[in-house]
């Protein structure tokens, strides 16, 4: 399978196979990432993140550390040359000769396409906008497979913001090319994109709520996201739809022993904190597993895994 220079913009650029392949190095780097490696020596990684980021971009740094390579970048647009109208083309020109790899953040959707465009090094998209977030959905599926053995049979719910939610939008992508019922439950004004769904539907059964407590029951994998305010145009929609879901231990009740409760974090107030010392939380673990997905990623794109 072909990695060396790739860009990793979108889930739907991705085979079953070929997440298969990134899973299973992955679970190879779980040794590494605790006594750490050299294997990318020399290599230099750029985060460019002109939306603010804490997790996506330290996780993405310290993948690249334990591999043994170096990172530079900054961490909002406001320190970087955009603020003197330097346009993002040019940034991927200049950057380019800085580094051998490339993350890319940005609040458009697209961004982390044409950025890849005119960037001769490869570019990875650490979140476009409300568009997709596709490390993240990696993550999050080699998450289910380590905690439940496999993928394929079981009943995923994404909860919350689907329409803003570039997390769930890649994960709906990579979900589709799995054996999965999958559950969508937001309010009306959040429901899944239209583009996004209409995919989906095609591959995999769907089924839309609004009320999780009618199918937590059923659920393998709950997926919670938070309602994002900074995605909303109107402030008066935001506080229609604030709130809507909450997972506590009341809700938890209903669920099966041995489901898991995932979340791409930061939450707000969607998972009550006493969820965390339940059997069900495995959202603090996705923070181990992204970074070793990442340094999965970071080796096969730099040619060091073949």
């Amino acid at each position: 399978m072909e990695f060396k220079g790739r860009d990793i913009i979108s889930l739907k650029d991705f085979s079953r196979e070929e997440i298969n392949f990134v899973l299973e190095i992955s679970q190879s780097m779980e040794s590494v990432a605790k006594t750490g490696s050299d294997l990318l020596r020399s290599k230099i990684l750029a985060t460019l993140f002109f939306e603010s980021s804490t997790r996506t971009r330290l996780s993405f740094e310290s993948a690249m550390h334990r591999l043994g390579g170096s990172s530079i970048g900054f961490a909002e647009a406001e320190i970087a040359s955009v603020k003197k109208g330097e346009n993002l083309a040019d940034t991927m020109r200049v950057v380019e000769s800085y580094a051998d790899v490339i993350v890319v953040r940005h609040p458009l959707e697209g961004a982390a396409r044409l950025a890849a465009e005119f960037a001769s090094v490869p570019v990875i998209n650490g979140g476009s906008g409300a568009e997709e977030h596709p490390t993240q959905a990696l993550l999050d599926l080699y998450t289910i497979a380590k905690e439940k053995g496999s993928i394929d049979g079981l009943n995923v719910a994404l909860v919350g913001d689907l329409r803003y939610g570039r997390t769930v939008h890649s994960l709906a992508y990579a979900l589709s090319l799995c054996k999965v019922k999958l559950f969508f439950i937001s309010p009306e004004i959040l429901r899944m994109r239209r583009e996004v769904s209409e995919v989906i539907k095609e591959k995999i059964k769907v089924i839309e709520k609004s009320s999780l407590e009618e199918v937590i029951s059923d659920i393998d994998v709950l997926y919670v996201t938070r309602i994002q305010k900074e995605r909303f145009p109107d402030a008066a929609e935001y506080a229609k739809v604030k709130g809507s879901y909450r997972v506590d231990l009341e809700l938890l009740e209903k669920a099966k022993e041995d489901m898991i409760v995932l979340h791409p974090l930061p939450r707000v107030d969607e998972i009550a904190p006493e969820v965390d010392e339940t059997i069900h939380a495995r959202y603090f673990q996705q923070v181990w597993n992204g970074i070793v997905v990442r340094m999965a990623l970071l080796a096969l794109i730099l040619g060091k895994i073949e």
